[in-house]
């Protein structure tokens, strides 16, 4: 499960790096994605909408984000504790 972790820390980071930090919400972030919410991530056997993890982790979000770091900290910390992940 490390390399899935490690290839979705990576694909996160790499989408959203783009955003225009600090990010006061999810909303903030859609800009960056390619395909908007339907944008896809994928590792190992684990595939994730942009969408499907706005639903399920609201509530492991801490906004506002100031960086890209903390932000995908969050993402991977909330999908471990959705089971997600």
């Amino acid at each position: 499960m490390a390399d899935v972790e490690a290839e979705l820390r990576q694909q996160f980071t790499d989408a959203f790096s783009g955003a225009d930090f600090p990010v006061s919400s999810q909303m903030d972030l859609v800009p960056t994605l390619p395909d908007g919410p339907g944008t896809k991530f994928e590792a190992g056997d684990v595939t994730l909408t942009a969408m499907e993890m706005a639903a399920k982790l609201g509530s492991h979000q801490d906004f506002p984000y100031n960086d890209v770091e903390s932000l995908v900290d969050d993402v991977i910390e909330g999908l471990k504790a959705e089971g997600m992940i």
